[in-house]
């Protein structure tokens, strides 16, 4: 055993660091306070004017005026109190902040508008709650980005209109005549603008409705503002410092996990341990702090690692989570942090010596791979580094136009980028055929498919991206993957990991004989969502190749945050996405970004042209 800070047994490790290990603690007061955050906005918001209330003849002696902007604020408070609530129920700083200004507006708004006593107290109350647990509300913000602003001006502009057209119809006995439900949304709509509309009021009612309509606009504009505006929390970004201290690690441990040279994404975050021998690769996606395959380094250093990633998550209350690790990272995990483990999928990997076309088994991929290459197509299978800059231009372009999709997808098992200078050791299997005599050639010549696989230790690699011209024959990955696991010992490869098949057990002990109705029911609702998501077809793809499977597991707090975790996972793998549509993003391509492999002067030249 190392004699590092990492590799301390249990009797050695600090207090705090044991106590990050054991996991984060039950957070039942912001849980609870987050909760009644939430009715006393609903009660700010629906809850009606008391008539009968003793406090209803003192407030009456108020002007009007006075009454008219309580009601205002009552509305205001009501709804950004339900906007903070999952703050508070995340212990974070700046919601305790807000709601402890804005109760003591909403107690005086309850008393004045509402004539309510107890919903005075209540919110009281809670505030002396937050007071009194102050310390428990210390966690920091989230990456943020200013898609909020747009999101919120659209949640809050749909907000804004339906209680809006509550507060024109809460004056039932004071309205004139019998408005059509598209002159109270007319009435509304010019409210929040600050003007009237066409529903007139008597006794004063006009005022109430006029200030309320007003401060739901006003606090739409504002909060729309604010997002927009203040200064933008920087997301996950690998440093080029932080990306040459990885491939030192990975060039010493790399072999150990077919998923490491993925960490080098420049779209996730790092946390190294004490030591330096190990990190974890993540990013912060909805809550979520997201870590990806197994930590980077010296296995003896990774709790180091696990504790500095789960004491991360704690300050900032994220929920942590692991997509894709091994079974031995799964192991450390869930012993160093008392997180659960379940299995993910398979990953199928390919030994070249053990590799052949003979054979029945491999009778449909041998006569599909004969008749495209029957049929014209030749393959090429080269190191990037032996690449031209012209040929890696348009094998990089050709790679994005046949993307299937508007955003590049892929976190755990996807690197994001083709050609990189540093990445001169990743491989591209290029399929090629010439086009008949008299008919025109493609935007990017005889080129016809593309592979990429990056490196997986020094006689390894790793399966990245496919692509193909949707005008090629049927066929073209199957070709490449064959030539690719043929060029493999002149490369130096042993070995190759292809995709990964989720729920792949699931699938294969469900569609054999004798299995039961609750396996049989959970492979039918597989193959159902395969429609969408490629479940089956992915499985069925690499069960061609006769490949060995290596489980992956998905590591996580609790059952109930799952849901949570896998909308996370689908953001960071691009199955949702907020980004712009592709059309409007054309003409607009990213310079190439300096890598910790370039020389300094050039990295200070694309640092100062950009």
């Amino acid at each position: 055993m190392s004699d590092s800070p990492d590799a301390e047994k249990s009797g050695g490790v600090p207090n705090r660091i044991r106590r990050v290990l054991r996991g984060p603690r039950p957070e039942t007061v912001p849980t609870a306070v987050g909760t009644a955050c939430t009715v006393i906005g609903l009660v700010d918001i629906v809850f009606p004017r008391l008539r009968h209330s003793k406090v209803h003849a003192l407030a009456e002696l108020l002007p009007g005026a006075v009454s008219s902007l309580a009601a205002a604020a009552s509305i205001v408070v009501g709804l950004l109190l339900l906007m903070l609530a999952h703050g508070l129920k995340r212990r974070k700083r700046r919601a305790w902040v807000a709601a402890v200004a804005l109760l003591p507006v909403g107690a005086a708004a309850q008393l004045l508008y509402r004539h309510s006593v107890l919903g005075t107290v209540f919110s009281l109350v809670l505030m002396v709650v937050l007071l009194h647990y102050r310390r428990e509300f210390a966690a920091l913000p989230d990456p943020r980005s200013r898609w909020m602003a747009l999101a919120n001006f659209v949640v809050m502009g749909a907000v804004s209109v339906g209680v809006g057209l509550l507060i024109v119809r809460s004056h039932p006995d004071t309205i004139e005549g019998a408005p059509s439900l598209a002159a109270q949304l007319e009435h509304v709509l010019w409210g929040l603008f600050g003007f009237e509309g066409p529903v007139g009021y008597r006794d004063g009612a006009d005022y109430t409705v006029g200030y309320s309509l007003g401060a739901l606009g006003l606090l739409t504009v504002a909060t729309t503002a604010y997002l927009a505006f203040r200064p933008e929390h920087p997301a996950a970004r690998l440093t080029a410092s932080d990306e040459e201290r990885l491939r030192e690690l990975l060039t010493t441990h790399g072999r150990r996990d077919s998923l490491g040279h993925f960490a080098l994404r420049r779209d996730k975050a790092v946390i190294f341990s004490p030591s330096g021998k190990s990190a974890v690769c993540y990013r912060v996606v909805s809550g979520v702090m997201l870590a990806s395959g197994d930590p980077v380094g010296d296995v003896e250093a990774w709790p180091g690692a696990i504790a500095a990633f789960m004491e991360e998550a704690r300050a900032h209350s994220w929920t942590p989570a692991v997509m894709g690790c091994s079974e031995t990272g799964g192991e450390v995990w869930t012993r160093e942090t008392g997180l659960d483990a379940l299995e993910l999928g398979d990953e199928a990997i390919v030994d070249v010596a053990d590799f052949t076309l003979s054979g029945r088994a491999m009778r449909n991929v041998r006569q599909m791979v004969k008749r495209i290459e029957r049929a014209g197509y030749e393959t090429r299978v080269r190191r990037v580094a032996d690449l031209d800059a012209a040929e890696l231009e348009a094998v990089r372009r050709a790679a994005e136009d046949w993307r299937g999709t508007d955003t590049e997808r892929g976190f755990s098992m996807a690197l994001g980028r083709i050609g990189d200078p540093a990445d001169g050791e990743s491989v591209i299997a290029t399929a090629h055929k010439t086009a008949e005599e008299g008919a025109e050639e493609g935007p990017y010549g005889d080129l016809k498919a593309v592979l990429h696989f990056v490196p997986w230790g020094p006689d390894g690699m790793s399966l990245d991206l496919m692509r193909r011209d949707r005008s090629a024959d049927p066929g073209m990955n199957e070709l490449l993957i064959v030539a690719s696991l043929q060029a493999a010992p002149a490369l130096g490869v042993t070995r190759v990991s292809l995709n990964f098949a989720m729920f792949r057990s699931a699938l294969a002990r469900g569609e054999k004989l004798g299995a039961g109705p609750v396996l049989r029911g959970w492979r039918g609702l597989l193959v159902f969502l395969s429609r969408w998501f490629q479940i089956e077809s992915l499985y069925k793809f690499n069960a061609k190749f006769r490949p060995r499977w290596e489980p992956r597991f998905v590591v996580f707090r609790n059952t109930r945050d799952l849901p949570r975790i896998g909308l996370a996972a689908m953001q960071a793998e691009g199955f949702v996405s907020l980004a712009l549509p592709r059309l409007l993003r054309r003409g607009r391509r990213a310079e190439p970004r300096p890598c910790a492999h370039q020389a300094p002067a050039r990295r200070r030249e694309l640092e100062q042209a950009a």
